[in-house]
């Protein structure tokens, strides 16, 4: 994806990355969390993917850096990912789905309709989903409270070791995804900021660029700031417990990173 600029804030230019995550479970199989780009986007976007996202995006267009070549390449059998959780259905999170027809796909209904509503756009591409998931949809005002966010719920087969928290915003049925490590959880946050510096406590501050495409793709500015205020709030009062991380920022990436 398009490399980004931040020079002005001492850091190096980076590309941006879509970030996954993959859980392992010993009797639930493998979990994805987020699918990115897949095989059939790479191989053809002119057919799959909207030619205004592609050239606004610049998206690396390469097998090696799907999901699917990356399991495969950590020894994995594709086939044992059983369950795929999204923070919600845009090319760049969701492009991957054909690529595990069998995976049960964890979403939130109001995603889910809008997806379904408003595809073929630049953000929803019925290609990804024209091989029939098997969908699990979790509606709004279902679930309990979990650090301060209303509405979160376990997933359907799955332990409680996996969460969706809504956040909505930036689509209309984005969430979150959190996942145990330990003591601790990790919270990708999706698209609900873009750039590390805006969970910061004292001035939160965005990336220019990053900031363009996030304005650009919101469907409720008041709802998304909300929600990136209470970001902010967890990271500053739980940050010990709670590891939260954006799906685009790469400096942000970095820090998950082994050799970090």
């Amino acid at each position: 994806m398009r490399t980004i600029d931040p020079t002005y804030d001492g850091l190096e230019s980076a590309a941006a990355v879509c970030h996954a995550l993959l859980v392992e479970t010993d009797a639930h199989g493998l979990v994805l969390v987020e699918t990115g780009l897949g095989h059939d986007s790479v191989d053809r976007p002119g057919e799959v993917l909207d030619p205004e996202w592609v050239e606004l995006v610049s998206p690396r267009l390469d097998r090696a850096e799907t999901a699917l070549s990356r399991l495969a390449r950590l020894g994995h059998d594709p086939a044992d990912v059983r369950h795929i959780v999204l923070t919600h259905l845009d090319v760049d999170h969701a492009g991957g789905l054909p690529d595990f027809p069998r995976a049960q796909v964890h979403v939130m209904a109001a995603e889910y309709e809008a997806a379904m509503a408003e595809g073929p756009s630049r953000r929803y591409r019925p290609a990804h989903w024209a091989h029939g998931p098997l969908w699990e949809t979790y509606g709004a005002g279902e679930g309990e409270e979990w650090y301060g966010f209303a509405g979160v719920q376990a997933l359907r087969g799955l332990p409680e070791d996996v969460l969706l928290v809504p956040l909505g915003g930036h689509t209309a049925g984005h969430a979150a995804v959190a996942v145990r490590e330990g003591q601790g959880w990790l919270l990708h946050a999706g698209d609900a900021y873009f750039y590390h510096r805006e969970l910061e406590p004292g001035s939160p501050e965005s990336h220019p660029l990053l900031d363009v495409v996030q304005l650009d793709s919101q469907v409720d500015a008041r709802l998304r700031i909300e929600n990136q205020g209470r970001l902010r709030e967890l990271a500053r009062e739980h940050g010990a417990e709670v590891s939260v991380f954006s799906a685009h920022d790469p400096w942000e990436f970095a820090r998950y990173q082994p050799q970090a």
